[in-house]
């Protein structure tokens, strides 16, 4: 069983090998979106080569995951993950999903330590402590030796 941190801050400040970003299904062409939340803010400090790079998957499935690289950011890659519906919305299936694909695709390139938002608050309507709670108990369950991070954004 994996041990799970939770901490409060800004997710781009984490000292970790890789961070995910709460994408979408990747559907909508990433330009045509407003940059808001975890996507807004890694838009600004990483630029647009991660957002280049996940455009080229096109479709996610639900509770799909991709890697790409990390831009301008030190990290060594952002995985993304389709936390919401085409609704906007968010689910428990979406969250849990897109908490282990983001491990398996961290696990497969061997990295030793991930940061997540909470995946399906904010833009996808889900309450924080609901959405942390899903999240805790899904990482938590999974078979991953580095260390795993859950961020609460606080300026």
């Amino acid at each position: 069983m994996a041990t799970v941190e939770v901490t409060s801050g800004d997710l781009l400040d984490q000292d970790v090998d890789v961070i995910v970003n709460a994408w979408n299904r990747n559907i909508i062409p990433w330009w045509l979106l407003l940059p808001q939340g975890v996507s807004g803010a890694i838009k600004k400090r990483a630029g647009y080569q991660p957002f280049r790079e996940v455009a080229k998957y096109g479709p996610i499935p639900l509770g799909g995951a991709v890697l790409t690289g990390a831009g301008r950011l030190s990290f060594q890659g952002i995985i993304h993950v389709a936390g919401i519906s085409m609704w906007w919305r968010s689910s428990e299936y979406s969250i849990r999903e897109s908490c282990r694909n983001a491990l398996r695709i961290a696990k497969e390139h061997g990295f030793q330590s991930i940061a997540f938002p909470l995946i399906g608050a904010g833009t996808g309507g889900g309450s924080i402590a609901h959405v942390e709670s899903i999240m805790a108990d899904q990482l938590g369950r999974e078979e991953y030796d580095g260390r795993i991070v859950i961020v609460r954004y606080e300026k």
